[in-house]
Parts: C-alpha cells; structure tokens; sequence
C-alpha cells in the first residue's frame, strides 16, 4: 500500500492540520496564499481571538511600560544623556535578537507533528499568509510572557540602576521593529528607506526564504552573510 499524502482543508481550522503533513509541511508552508483573508486557527472562539491582534495595540500597550521602565532609571540617578545611551544600546541589543530569534527559531526545518504545529503558530503562518493584516504583530499576552526572561537577561548584563532602562531600550526596539513590520506588508512607501526596507522584506517572503532575516534593517545579515543577492 501506498500512503497517501495529508491535504490541508483551508476552510477548517489549520492549528491541528498542520502537524499531519510531516517532512511536507516545510515547503506547504513557504508556498505564500497572498490575500487579506487570514485562516481560521481554532475550532474555539476564545483561543481563537488570542490569535489576533490589531498592529495599533503594540505601542498603545508597550510605550508606556517603556517610559515607566526610563524614568525609573532617572529616578536611581542617571542623567538625561545616559539613559539616552543606554536606551540605544537597548535597541541595539534588539536587532541583535530580532536577527537571532527570525534566523534560527522561526526558521527552523520541523517534520514531526508537534514541532510542525508549534512553528505553524510562531511563525510559518506569517509565510503562509504574509498579508494578514491581523496576525502581523506580536499577541500582547504571548509578549507579556517572554518580558520576564528578557529582564532576567537585562539583570545578568547590567547595573541595577541602568537596568530599567536598558530594559525599556529593547522593549522600545521591539515596537519599533512590530509597527515596521506591519508597515512593510501593508504601507506603501514610494520611495526612501522605507521603499527599500519593503522590498528586502518582500524579497524575504516571496524569493529567497532562506536570507533577508532582518525586519528594520540589513544589518545583521551584512555581519552574518545572510544578505541576499
């Protein structure tokens, strides 16, 4: 007997469908379905919702933990120019693990079910349905959970009084590099830095899947040898 080969229903719910295509699901989904219509993740409206998220929630939720997160800084002593240095190096830090975690988390080559699913949510979803405009950025709740090793990580690197807001340097990075994000799918820069940013990102999605990693810039894939031709 010949095993015949999983097909996704497109009109059912996908989570658990994914994981049955095996050592198939990695060039299912890098085969982008290009429309504004995103799928229906789960059966359950609750979990459901979770998965959706609108790109203006981002900074309305994360900007002010980041101001909270500085002037506690001022607040322990530091100075106006070095809370500035330090928030920089924050978002330097940033685009250091916006590389890191793009390149070998949410690229990673899964087969088993399990592994198929997880990496479907995290982010082999986005390459299926590039132009969902909802599940573009980050869910809140997901962020929420991931702030507490971050800071730990902060703590380990730094100074108690420069922590908050090297802290809040890299949580600004990550709303500025969520709303660029959601800009390069749906913006529609004509020219600039922007016109450029898009065109990499696109280049990403729809050419070369396999280089292009950084989101607000190239410059990482410059360092590491990922930029594309």
């Amino acid at each position: 007997m010949v095993a015949q080969e999983y097909t996704v229903d497109l009109n059912k719910p996908l989570v658990f469908q994914v994981g049955h295509l095996g050592e198939a699901y990695q060039e299912w989904v890098h085969q982008p379905i290009v429309s504004k219509e995103g799928p229906r993740f789960f059966a359950s409206d609750f979990w459901e919702s979770l998965t959706r998220t609108v790109w203006w929630a981002i900074p309305s939720i994360w900007l002010p933990v980041v101001c909270f997160s500085v002037s506690r800084s001022m607040k322990m002593g530091h100075t106006l120019d070095q809370v500035a240095l330090i928030v920089v190096t924050g978002i330097f830090i940033w685009t250091l693990m916006e590389y890191t975690l793009h390149r070998f988390l949410f690229h990673i080559n899964t087969k088993r079910y399990w592994a198929n699913t997880a990496h479907y949510l995290l982010h082999g979803c986005h390459h299926k349905h590039p132009m969902d405009g909802l599940r573009l950025v980050f869910p809140p709740a997901a962020t929420a959970i991931l702030l507490f090793p971050f800071w730990n990580f902060v703590k380990l690197i730094s100074t108690p009084t420069s922590a908050p807001a090297l802290f809040g340097g890299g949580l600004l990075g990550y709303v500025m590099y969520d709303c660029t994000h959601y800009y390069l799918h749906h913006g529609q820069p004509a020219k600039g830095v922007a016109h450029n940013l898009m065109r990499y990102h696109l280049n990403h999605h729809f050419r070369i899947q396999d280089k292009g990693f950084g989101i607000t810039s190239a410059l990482w894939d410059r360092v590491f040898g990922t930029l594309p031709p």
